[in-house]
């Protein structure tokens, strides 16, 4: 059965399934025995890398965060845990403020899986004692995680799953090494996946996209795209406006979508044109 539109009203209406037929309910983060299961992550953590000093991971419900913080604490004392929540959906660093669970709206995020308005009573007794820190990460970010993950180390990993690497990626500096991010989770869709790649490519300063207003003259686009060219910046999409109520009558504008190498490759190529004379606007 499929039903709802967010974890929360999801929960809701399984268990009101399960009191109307009779089926089992099993809450997926708030029950002790998921948490115990969850927390054999931890034991792998500190079998696999016993020096690790900071273990980042994210927290929906909190079941997972709750289990690893409970198994590596009883272990390595030592060990700083730290929650990441998308900046969307984040009910956890307001609960802990209030010292109880409070009702957030998780909306806007990509990262569904861990989209949950209030945590769950017994992972947040857990996380508040266990788990050193919860940070809060972007859109924007979450998408530079996914495709450093894909990119990099050939993972598909679904939004949710990968805010750890965003909060590395984000404060590189704030975490004590050696650093194990936690990724949990690969289920995407794969259109989802083409547009998430693309917003992070975007974000990274990978895709640049901006609108070239110059002189309406013979060979004026060949000019343009030939310093393109020069600068190495790939031409993925080009839009020539003629006539428009902005642009004086001898003027047009060109749209343009380039493949660039990163942010300095980026600003280099809106600085070029530039100083070639364009009236540049990005976006």
């Amino acid at each position: 059965m499929l039903g709802g539109e967010s974890v929360d009203v999801a929960l809701a209406r399984a268990k009101e399934h399960a009191e109307r037929t009779g089926a089992v309910f099993i809450h997926p983060f708030d029950h002790p025995d998921v948490i115990a299961g969850q927390g054999t992550i931890g034991l792998e953590i500190v079998e696999q890398l016993p020096e690790a000093g900071t273990i980042v991971l994210g927290i929906g419900g909190g079941g997972l965060a709750a289990g690893v913080a409970l198994a590596v604490k009883s272990l390595r004392p030592g060990v700083r845990i730290v929650g990441v929540q998308a900046e969307q959906a984040a009910a956890y660093p307001a609960s802990l403020a209030m010292g109880e669970p409070v009702v957030v709206d998780p909306s806007g995020t990509m990262a569904d899986g861990i989209a949950v308005g209030r945590p769950g009573e017994l992972p947040f007794e857990m996380i508040h004692y266990l788990v050193d820190s919860v940070v809060t990460v972007s859109e924007e970010e979450i998408s530079r995680a996914l495709v450093l993950c894909v990119e990099r180390a050939k993972l598909v990993v679904e939004p949710a799953g990968v805010v750890g690497v965003a909060a590395l990626l984000a404060h590189p500096h704030a975490f004590e090494p050696p650093v194990v991010a936690v990724l949990s989770g690969g289920n995407i869709d794969p259109l989802l996946l083409s547009k998430v790649l693309r917003h992070g490519l975007a974000a990274a300063g990978r895709y640049l996209t901006v609108r070239i207003r110059m002189s309406d003259r013979p060979g004026a686009l060949a000019r343009l795209l030939g310093t393109l060219g020069e600068l190495r910046a790939n031409v993925i999409d080009i839009a020539h406006e003629r006539v428009n109520a902005r642009l004086h009558v001898d003027e047009v504008e060109v749209k343009l979508q380039v493949e660039t190498r990163g942010q300095a490759h980026s600003d280099e190529v809106l600085g070029a044109l530039g100083n070639e004379g364009y009236k540049v606007f990005v976006g």
